[in-house]
């Protein structure tokens, strides 16, 4: 957006890491503030001292529209000033959603309705959120991830060795579990296999034992966190990628980052997950919860590495065709530029 001629600002919080409370990214200015800190510990005084930044940032930006982000904590800071610098709300969806709102009042409800535009990554967040908030329908709508392709050269799968990748956060509902259950089941029949799981999180501690009492832990390599601009070289030494999320996501960007790399993917049938992998083309999908099934599709690409070629080879095209950074860019641009023509007409939704 910066590259189109377009000014930006970002007011985010601090997270759990260590980061300055205001930064630079290429040009960008950063702002962060204690959200999560005096949202989880209600301490006034943090609570207004970052009601007063938010709305004193919003006067010197003021910006022709403002792109929340759902969940992070700074919708509520946005809703609290509202009036110190009036401008419409995109709201974006790039998590799973609760089946139900128990509140009329609750901060999920306010969000939803004082958005003068809601984008889900995925048709399948679309229609959850449609459901859940049906007044939504017509100022909704579904705009897909996008990346670049990766300037690191597509190596061929690796053939003298079976290389199964798992990349994310490692907590439950990514179901890094399932696939080490999924290994252990194929250890006998396919002793060469190797697992790589990258990324880290709470659970590693209990992956790890859970692996040591599965006999696979001299099998399992845990990488710990991986820069983004690392990842095609994880996938490049893959033979196939593992996605077992119990989680609903959102869009699945592990999938798309595969396919780039001419990866087969094998994944749940959750969430955006389908949108990405095709079943039996690009990869293959499985139920939640089910770690005989995932070790029966790991199995099936382990023993024929030409139909895991096959599937990666059509898993690139598809996805520089369908999920291109600039189909994403354009696609909001477009919109931004409807919201604030129309704000400004009219007001409200547009």
């Amino acid at each position: 957006m910066k590259s189109r001629g377009h000014q930006l600002a970002v007011i985010t919080s601090h997270g759990n890491l260590d980061l300055p409370d205001e930064d630079d990214y290429q040009g960008i200015p950063v702002y962060r503030l204690d959200f999560w800190e005096a949202l989880s510990k209600r301490k006034v005084d943090l609570l207004v001292r970052a009601r007063q930044r938010v709305a004193s940032l919003k006067r010197l930006f003021r910006p022709e529209i403002v792109h929340v982000f759902f969940t992070d904590p700074s919708v509520f800071f946005h809703l609290q000033t509202s009036e110190a610098y009036p401008a419409p709300m995109l709201l974006s969806l790039h998590i799973g959603l609760p089946q139900r709102i128990n509140s009329e009042d609750s901060l999920l409800r306010r969000t939803f309705h004082s958005a003068q535009w809601v984008t889900a990554t995925s048709q399948a967040m679309l229609s959850a959120a449609r459901q859940l908030v049906p007044e939504i329908i017509p100022y909704s709508s579904c705009i897909y991830n996008g990346l670049e392709c990766p300037s690191v050269p597509v190596k061929p799968l690796p053939v003298g060795s079976q290389r199964i990748l798992c990349v994310g956060r490692i907590v439950r509902d990514k179901g890094f579990d399932l696939a080490l259950v999924a290994l252990a089941l194929l250890k006998d029949r396919f002793p060469v296999a190797q697992m790589v799981i990258a990324g880290d999180g709470g659970a590693r501690e209990d992956l790890e034992d859970q692996a040591q009492r599965l006999g696979i832990r001299e099998r399992v390599r845990f990488s710990g966190w991986v820069k983004h601009e690392d990842i095609p070289a994880f996938m490049n030494e893959a033979t196939v990628v593992v996605m077992p999320s119990r989680w609903e996501e959102a869009f699945g960007l592990v999938a798309l980052e595969a396919a780039l790399m001419e990866r087969p993917v094998i994944a749940t049938r959750v969430g955006g997950l389908p949108e990405v992998v095709v079943d039996g083309v690009t990869g293959i999908l499985i139920d939640k919860e089910n770690s005989v099934e995932l070790a029966s599709a790991m199995s099936r690409l382990l023993k024929d590495p030409e139909e895991a070629i096959k599937m990666g080879r059509a898993a690139r095209p598809r996805a520089e065709a369908m999920f291109t950074l600039e189909h994403h860019v354009d696609a909001y641009e477009s919109l931004y530029r409807q919201m604030t023509s129309e704000f400004a007409t009219f007001g409200g939704h547009v």
